[in-house]
C-alpha cells in the first residue's frame, strides 16, 4: 500500500482528474485540501480475503457421497452448491431433497418469475441449501451464505472468483470447497492459485469451525 500527500490545491485537482485512470484509488480528507491517496489490494484479492479455501480430489462417481458427508459434517448457515448445467442442478437438487436436505435449485431453465420466487425464499431462510448454475454466480448477495461448494469445477479463474465470492459477503467469514475430478479441473485450480496468488490446500479431515463460521 502506498501513500502520497498532495502539496497544493493544484496537485489535488490534477490527481482528481487522474482518478479516472486509476479507479482503485481512494481519496480522503478532501475538505482540508490535503487528500491522501491509498492503493488497496486488487479487487479479486479483496473478494477472496477472509475466505477459507480447500479442494477435494475424487472421482465423478464419488461426488454425491462426498457432498452428503460434507453437508452432514459441516456447520453452516446457508450453502450454495454450483454445478455446470441445468440438468445436473435439477438432478442434484432432487437427490438432496430425497436425502432430506432442505434444498432448492435455481437455473436458466426456469422462468424469471420462478427464479425470483425461489431466490426470495432462499434469502428469507426458508431453505438452507441452494443448488445453482453460474446464472447466480454474480447475482446473489445473501449475508447468511457462508459456504460455497464447487460440485463441478468452474470453467475459468474468473468464474471461480464469482462463485466463491458468494460466501463471506459483507465482511463475514466463509468457506469454499472445490471438487477436483479430472486433469482439466486441476488446470483450472492451478490457474486460480497463480492468478489470485492464493494457496488452496486439500481439505483436511478436521476443519476448525471458527475459521468460517461467524461468532
Amino acid at each position: 500500500m502506498r501513500f502520497k500527500r498532495c502539496e497544493s490545491i493544484i496537485d489535488f485537482l490534477v490527481d482528481c482528474i487522474s482518478l479516472r485512470k486509476a479507479p482503485n484509488m481512494i481519496y480522503c480528507d478532501i475538505c482540508s485540501f490535503q487528500p491522501m491517496e491509498i492503493y488497496v489490494d486488487d479487487e479479486a484479492k479483496l473478494t477472496l480475503h477472509g475466505l477459507v479455501q480447500h479442494y477435494i480430489k475424487l472421482t465423478e462417481l464419488e461426488k454425491n457421497r462426498k457432498l452428503n458427508d460434507l453437508l452432514d459434517a459441516l456447520d453452516f448457515n446457508q450453502v450454495v452448491i454450483f454445478v455446470k448445467s441445468v440438468s445436473r442442478a435439477a438432478e442434484l437438487n432432487k437427490l438432496l431433497v430425497e436425502c432430506n436436505f432442505p434444498s432448492i435449485c435455481i437455473h436458466s431453465g426456469m422462468s424469471q418469475e420462478e427464479r425470483l420466487m425461489r431466490y426470495k425464499g432462499f434469502k428469507e431462510g426458508h431453505k438452507r441449501i441452494l443448488v445453482a448454475t453460474d446464472l447466480v454466480g454474480r447475482g446473489i448477495d445473501i449475508e447468511r451464505v457462508n459456504i460455497v461448494i464447487n460440485y463441478d469445477m468452474p470453467d475459468s479463474a474468473d468464474t471461480y472468483l464469482h462463485r466463491v465470492g458468494r460466501a463471506g459477503r459483507f465482511g463475514t467469514k466463509g468457506l469454499a470447497i472445490t471438487f477436483v475430478s479430472s486433469a482439466s479441473d486441476s488446470d483450472v485450480l492451478n490457474q486460480v492459485q497463480e492468478r489470485f496468488e492464493v494457496d488452496i490446500k486439500e481439505l483436511p479431515e478436521q476443519i476448525d469451525t471458527s475459521t468460517y463460521m461467524p461468532s
